[in-house]
Formats: C-alpha cells, sequence, structure tokens
C-alpha cells in the first residue's frame, strides 16, 4: 500500500508539473514516459501520407498515428494514379500495408475532412496534424473551346482507366484516328502508352474492365505531344520515353530537323539530359513502316484555341509557334505570332495538377495551390508557424517529382514535427486520438472504414481479377466498397 500511495503521488506531482510548464521540454518528457502518447492526425493517404508516418514511428516509439481518407481505400495516387502497365511501381503499398498493420498506426477511410469532421475538431484531440492530400485539380490552358467535348484533362483519363469513383463515368470517346495531348510530363506519356498499348498487354494488367471496353474498341491510330518549349526542356524522365519507343506495332514519327539546333549543344547538358535527348534523337532517326500505330513530340507550340466541328466536338487546335528566351537561367517560351492549325478527334490536357483548400481554418495560397508554408511547418498571415499544423507532399511543395520525391519530402516534414515535439513547442491536444471514436457515432453519414475493413474490398478484388486473368479489378463504385467493407464475411 505504501508503494501505491507514492504511485500516485507520483503520478500526480507529474500532471501538476505539466500544467504549469507545459512547454517545457523536460517536464513534457517525463509526462510522455508515464505513458502518454504524441498523437498525430495525418489527413491523406498517399505516399506524402505514409511516408510521413512511416518516419514519425519509425523514430520515435511514443508516436501514435491515425491516417484519415476520403475514400474507403488507402494508397491514393499509388492505387489511382500509377499506370496499370507498371506494377513494380506499386510495390511501396507492401511496406504501407505492413505500416498500416502496426499497433500504432491507425486508418480511418470514408471520412471527408473539411465537412464531415473539421481540422479545428480534430485539433482537440490530436498533438499535430499534417495535412498531405495531394492535387485534386487541374491546371487549365484558359483558353477557348477547352470544355469542349472531346477535351479531356489527363488527370480524369488516368482517374478513369484506374478506378477513380469520381470519374468512372468519363466515357472518353476514343472513335477518332487522331489524338492531341498538352504537355510533355510522365503522365502525357502514360496517356499516350494508354492509347497505343496493345489490348492483349493491357488486359493482363489491374486496368479497369470499363476502360478496357473503350479502349479495345478505340480507333486511335497518331499521337501526338505538343509542349511550348524545346527538346531539352521536356519534363518526362528516361524510362517513360523508352517504354514508348518499344511499344510493340508502334513507331516514332518525331522530325529529326527539331533536334537541329541542339546537337552541338546538348553535350553540356547533365547526364539525364543528354540521355533523354540522344534517346530522342535515335528515334527521330529510325526509318518508319506504313501501317503502324505512331506517337510524336512537337515542340514550341502553344495552344491559342481549341477549334470545334459543326456537330460541337473538338476537331482541331490552333496553334501559336514559340522561340526560347533566356530568362535568370530558365528558357523561357515566347510567341511568334505564327500560327498554326492542326485537325484531331479528342484532346487531353497534361499541364499539371493544382491542389485545392479542403478547410477553411488552414491558411492557403489559392495561386500556387499549396499550404503556405516553411519546411512542411504551415504558416498563419504573418509568417508565423501555426503550432502543430503541418503539411507534406504535392500540398506542400507542388505537384512536382515521383514518389521518391515524396518520400523525401516527407521524411522532412516529419523532422521537422520530432525537432519541434522534442523542443517543446507543439501544444498538447485536450483529448487521446483515441477518444475521438467516440465521436464519430454522433456525425450524420459518418461510416468510417477500418483496414482491415479495406483487406476485405482487397481480397475480392483480387478475387475478381484471379477470374478474368489480371492481378485485380477495382470496385469503383464507393457505395460497393463501404458495402463490402462492412457486411460480414
Amino acid at each position: 500500500w505504501v508503494w501505491v500511495f507514492k504511485k500516485m503521488r507520483l503520478v500526480a506531482f507529474h500532471r501538476r508539473l505539466l500544467s504549469y510548464c507545459c512547454l517545457s521540454n523536460l517536464y513534457r518528457k517525463c509526462y510522455y514516459s508515464c505513458g502518454r502518447s504524441f498523437n498525430v492526425c495525418i489527413v491523406g493517404s498517399g505516399p506524402a501520407g505514409f511516408y510521413t508516418a512511416y518516419k514519425l514511428l519509425k523514430d520515435n516509439p511514443s508516436v501514435r498515428v491515425d491516417v484519415y481518407e476520403k475514400l474507403p481505400v488507402p494508397f491514393g495516387l499509388v492505387r489511382f494514379g500509377v499506370a496499370p502497365d507498371h506494377p513494380e511501381v506499386k510495390n511501396v503499398i507492401n511496406q504501407f500495408t505492413e505500416l498500416a498493420r502496426s499497433e500504432r498506426c491507425t486508418f480511418i477511410g470514408n471520412v471527408s475532412i473539411g465537412s464531415q469532421l473539421t481540422v479545428d475538431c480534430l485539433r482537440n484531440y490530436y498533438d499535430a496534424i499534417v495535412m498531405a492530400y495531394g492535387a485534386k485539380e487541374d491546371r487549365r490552358l484558359g483558353i477557348p473551346g477547352e470544355d469542349l467535348p472531346g477535351v479531356f484533362s489527363a488527370r480524369s483519363f488516368v482517374g478513369w482507366y484506374n478506378g477513380l469513383p469520381d470519374e468512372k463515368n468519363l466515357s472518353p470517346d476514343l472513335s477518332g484516328e487522331k489524338a492531341i495531348i498538352f504537355g510533355q510530363g510522365n503522365v502525357a506519356l502514360d496517356v499516350a502508352r494508354i492509347l497505343l498499348t496493345p489490348v492483349d498487354i493491357l488486359k493482363r494488367t489491374d486496368i479497369c474492365a470499363h476502360a478496357m471496353d473503350t479502349l479495345t474498341n478505340s480507333k486511335i491510330k497518331s499521337v501526338e505531344i505538343v509542349g511550348r518549349r524545346g527538346p531539352l526542356q521536356v519534363a518526362f524522365t528516361i524510362k517513360e520515353l523508352r517504354e514508348l519507343t518499344k511499344l510493340p506495332g508502334c513507331q516514332a514519327a518525331l522530325n529529326s530537323s527539331d533536334f537541329d539546333s541542339i546537337r552541338d549543344s546538348f553535350s553540356d547538358a547533365s547526364r539525364p539530359r543528354k540521355r533523354i535527348t540522344e534517346l530522342m534523337i535515335r528515334a527521330a532517326n529510325e526509318m518508319k513502316n506504313n501501317g503502324l500505330k505512331e506517337w510524336t513530340l512537337t515542340f514550341l507550340r502553344s495552344p491559342l484555341e481549341l477549334l470545334s466541328s459543326a456537330h460541337g466536338k473538338v476537331s482541331g487546335v490552333r496553334l501559336e509557334r514559340n522561340r526560347l528566351e533566356e530568362r535568370d537561367g530558365a528558357a523561357i517560351a515566347i510567341g511568334t505570332g505564327e500560327v498554326e492549325c492542326k485537325e484531331c478527334d479528342v484532346v487531353f490536357c497534361s499541364i499539371g495538377y493544382k491542389g485545392v483548400s479542403v478547410d477553411k481554418s488552414v491558411p492557403f495560397d489559392s495561386d500556387k495551390g499549396i499550404i503556405p508554408n516553411r519546411n512542411g511547418r504551415v504558416l498563419d498571415d504573418n509568417g508565423e508557424h501555426i503550432a502543430g499544423l503541418y503539411c507534406s507532399g504535392w500540398v506542400k511543395r507542388g505537384p512536382t517529382g515521383v514518389i521518391v520525391s515524396t518520400m523525401n519530402d516527407a521524411f522532412a516534414t516529419a523532422s521537422c514535427i520530432l525537432k519541434d515535439y522534442n523542443e517543446g513547442v507543439i501544444p498538447n491536444a485536450e483529448c487521446s486520438g483515441r477518444a475521438i471514436e467516440e465521436l464519430f457515432p454522433s456525425i450524420d453519414g459518418l461510416n468510417p472504414v477500418t483496414f482491415s475493413q479495406w483487406e476485405k474490398i482487397d481480397k475480392l478484388e483480387q478475387q475478381r481479377g484471379s477470374e478474368l486473368g489480371k492481378p485485380r479489378e477495382k470496385v469503383t463504385s464507393v457505395e460497393e466498397m463501404v458495402t463490402v467493407a462492412t457486411t460480414d464475411q
């Protein structure tokens, strides 16, 4: 009894110390060592969210993480953005799955932050909140005809063939022979490759059945990928370019004269840039064969207007020829006034994604499409860090880079969080993170999906895929996802 009495007095003493010295690192460590977790909420279950969680959990045993996701299924752009013929890129899902199964990480799907649960509400339950929900809108061309039938964003098209519920009814018309893609990044090349890949190859991937049906009946024979700048400024990587050059039944139709002005200058470029340029030049010089599908890269062109047919559908594009001008070490595209028109049957715009605000209490820069931040620490209107509020991934730095870039970015944000925690600058939440689950039943329409429930969906998708000779057949309806997740099997 004497021991119990001393223990009770010790715990009470720690609590009094914390109430008087809540920002003291010494006493915070005493408090957490008595059993209180450092509770972190991450909004978004894509690579940015899971890599931030991984770093936090790995580097500090006191951390507990809840990962919130708007959809009932996890993994964000790994599931809905990575091309179906790139299964090796999706292997990171194995690492994320192991993380989500751990005792200190909880996946909470089918919850919309900002509407069903506000960030102000979350801050009552979590010591730190990380916004990691990515970029959910498209950058627009801002030209006449952009909203014509037959004009699609690459983001929507990628979501459509990857089973994103919001895009399942996109139904692109591929009955014509010519497609034009604006933008020369990896997503643009993904779109071109999916349009031109033989269906016998695609049907063995996890591409969705509705997309497979449309692509099987596609008449597209030619894809032109248009960029504002020149060959030395393309944004795609050599892997994506090489895949295009090796597509069965397809050939490159590049114009070798497009490279005349840079043949003597690109030797000074970086090694990756040099390899990409050399591969484009080789492709341009290859012998062409009749009867094959083809793709080409068109440089130094900016779209001025998308043209309409008599039936009101896109039928062509008016382009302005550009020249490059060096400004502050960057090559800037300047219009020359020379205009040309090209016919086409369908257009895809792949000029970048844009972040959006999901909660009015979190500062947001609408022009840049990001949350204002310094090294992942969210800043208020005065440029001061809002204690306990962070961001990671595309909503932090903009929609650039590949998964490895996002991993490094997420690790940097996690390191900042742990530094602030160790220095005692993160205030403690009023309640523990687990207490928020008691709030869920009182919220109308809230039906959270756990990770074990997601695994029911995962199992069903793999079963359906196995029957079709493919890795999985994705569930594309949120309603069906929730039904599968919540039904006893």
